[in-house]
């Protein structure tokens, strides 16, 4: 029996003049890019792939599942399968780094106090934020908040990680760093996590570490770019 694909995206419209509808699998420990600008809608496909808007026609599939159409337990519970960074890292501005990184373990598991601490302090120690930890925010550069926005989204480490404009403002080389621990290591079959990225451009020192990169026109057309 074949298993679904990590993420897959079905006949959905996207693109206000897209001549036909935006449809991609998204390969199991792949990492996969869609580029386009602002018009060409890449920017809905993180809120349809978490359930968090439900398309007009088409649907979003995530291991097998339209997680938009699950009772709202069920979803919240599902969402812990796959990692979400937010075009604009998401922090709460009233949270520390540290807390808003412990933020989905203290409200979406049942481990101890200890253990949430245990684990957010290697988090942060990988993504060598462990001297900004008691910041807000606010009082943080944008890489250490891109750095804090990622070790949230891999706070249940899951297996698949949405990233929306995940390199925006940061350098080839903390970009290329922040890839690799998303990728979450090596295993003979590939990264051991499934990436799909979405923005308008990624540095060109990436592109050697992923796996398809596409361009998606404003008339809606995805188009394979030679990496």
């Amino acid at each position: 029996m074949t298993m679904p694909a990590p993420l897959a995206f079905e006949a959905l419209p996207i693109a206000r003049h897209a001549s036909a509808p935006f449809s991609l699998d998204v390969p199991e420990r792949r990492t996969v890019a869609v580029l386009g600008d602002e018009d060409s809608g890449i920017g809905r496909l993180g809120g349809y792939a978490l359930g968090l808007e439900r398309p007009a026609t088409g649907r979003a599939l995530v291991f097998g599942t339209v997680v938009a159409s699950l009772p709202e337990p069920e979803r919240l519970a599902f969402r812990r399968r796959v990692g979400y960074l937010p075009a604009g890292d998401g922090l709460l501005q009233n949270l520390s780094l540290r807390d808003n990184v412990a933020l989905p373990l203290r409200f979406g598991s049942g481990a101890s106090p200890r253990d949430i601490e245990g684990r957010v302090t290697v988090m942060l120690t990988a993504l060598r934020l462990m001297s900004a930890a008691a910041l807000r925010p606010a009082q943080a550069n944008e890489e250490e908040r891109r750095r804090a926005a990622l070790a949230r989204a891999i706070a249940f480490d899951p297996a698949l990680l949405v990233l929306e404009q995940p390199f925006d403002g940061l350098t080839a080389r903390v970009a290329s760093e922040l890839l690799e621990i998303a990728r979450g290591g090596e295993s003979a079959e590939g990264a051991r996590r499934t990436i799909f990225i979405t923005g308008q451009e990624i540095p060109p020192i990436l592109l050697r570490r992923v796996d398809h990169v596409y361009r998606l026109t404003r008339a809606g057309v995805l188009e394979l770019e030679t990496v």
